[in-house]
């Protein structure tokens, strides 16, 4: 096996030799190459799926969870949405050249705010093999080459993924190491890549609370935290029901292994006894474990004793965990502000949603709530680059510096100031 030290420092060198050749890439150019992957994407599909197939059965045999195994695992549907994906991306109007501001001053200079590529971005992450395809098609759109390092149980997937990118950066006439998939699954890599100054201009870690504090501990060069997604939904004594029990549901079910799922319910004590009972059936019969405080176990009323293997008595701990499971801690409080100084004390300023039909407590939640995104009668769910309508999402920042939330293309940008004189010097 290579040294991971020699790996990095080949994969940094043939990056930042793509991300000056793309700095001086016409626009349409970088859209035919985002076309062209879709298609060696499409066209590897037999060969990609077995690659995953493979990754998947490892994952199974070691007895990983479903979580993980619905994040890993690709279908031929899954696929096509990646290339589709790309092609969006491809649709979008471009970040680099576009003017933010411009103003001239009394002496005569015009000033310009101009977008601006990164570089190099590195981008490790865990688990979805389709983030590959997003990250790949993202960069470029923005100008920035990447280096990938995808988890271990992803590797099959994502090398054969990197391969068929790589070709159409090819057939496109672009330079295939703007997007570099590191090969080998050696954990200093991680460290290696966070130690790159010079080399690497931003380091994006997605994963687990474990691989981001592994990586910021340790890393010389940016990073943005794409931290645990402990999303709350709060339901207010002023809500719709109705609404509010299709919208936990949706939060809690739809993808329960996703970071912007809905892990803590939280409920006004009015409508408690009123909610609980039909809101938790429903949650009940997909499948959730529910873990409650006192209250919400008194406002569950039977379903304690018809249900006794899925309900348990909370812990503070339940409050402040991404279970990324069919799991959801259930509180009862007092009102909105109680809510906030809930989500605030254990929530990790990810995704928090209010419903309510009461326009002022509403404000009052999406004004007191310090997360990256806050919904009011919508799921947290819809914290996602392509809802959003970003094209893709290299992640979900809970940062406050440079990108907070989805960060799509514009959040892959920095910027210049351009400035234009005819001989003017400071007296």
């Amino acid at each position: 096996m290579a040294d991971p030290a020699q790996i990095v420092t080949q994969l940094g060198s043939q990056a930042r030799a793509a991300a000056r050749t793309l700095v001086g890439t016409p626009a349409a150019r970088i859209d035919a190459a985002l076309e062209a992957m879709a298609k060696e994407l499409l066209a590897a599909q037999a060969d990609i799926l077995t690659a995953n197939a493979a990754d998947v059965a490892a994952a199974k045999a070691t007895d990983q969870t479903a979580a993980l195994i619905d994040r890993l695992t690709l279908t031929p549907e899954r696929l096509v949405k990646c290339a589709a994906g790309l092609r969006e991306v491809a649709r979008l109007p471009h970040p680099v050249g576009e003017v933010l501001r411009e103003w001239t001053q009394p002496n005569g200079l015009r000033f310009a705010k101009v977008r601006v590529p990164l570089g190099v971005i590195g981008f490790i992450y865990e688990s979805r093999p389709n983030v590959t395809v997003d990250a790949a098609g993202l960069c470029l759109k923005s100008g920035s080459a990447v280096i990938l390092r995808g988890g271990s149980e992803a590797l099959r997937s994502n090398t054969a993924l990197a391969a068929a990118l790589a070709r159409g950066l090819a057939a496109a006439g672009l330079p295939a190491h703007a997007v570099q998939l590191v090969p080998v699954a050696d954990r200093d890599i991680v460290r290696l890549l966070g130690e790159a100054v010079g080399v690497i201009d931003l380091l994006i870690p997605r994963g687990g609370r474990g691989l981001i504090e592994a990586v910021v501990q340790t890393a010389r060069i940016p990073v943005i935290k794409h931290y645990d997604g402990i999303c709350a939904v709060y339901v207010d004594q002023a809500a719709d029901l109705a609404i509010a029990e299709k919208i936990i549901v949706n939060a809690k079910v739809s993808r329960p292994g996703v970071c912007n799922a809905a892990e803590t319910l939280l409920v006004h004590k009015d409508i408690a006894a009123k909610f609980l009972p039909p809101a938790g059936a429903a949650l009940l019969q997909a499948g959730v474990r529910l873990r409650v405080d006192d209250a919400s176990r008194a406002a569950l009323g039977t379903l304690n004793s018809q249900h006794s293997t899925l309900i348990s008595t909370a812990v503070e701990a339940d409050f402040r965990t991404e279970f990324l499971d069919l799991i959801l801690a259930v509180k009862v409080v007092d009102d909105c502000a109680a809510a906030i100084e809930h989500i605030t004390a254990h929530g990790s300023h990810h995704t928090d949603t209010i419903v309510t039909a009461d326009a002022a407590t509403a404000e009052q939640f999406l004004a007191g709530v310090d997360s990256a995104v806050v919904l009011w009668n919508a799921s947290t769910r819809f914290n996602d680059g392509h809802e959003f309508g970003f094209g893709a999402e290299i992640g979900i920042s809970t940062d406050k510096l440079h990108a907070r939330g989805p960060m799509g293309l514009a959040e892959l940008t920095s910027y210049k100031y351009v400035v234009r004189g005819s001989g003017q010097v400071r007296p």
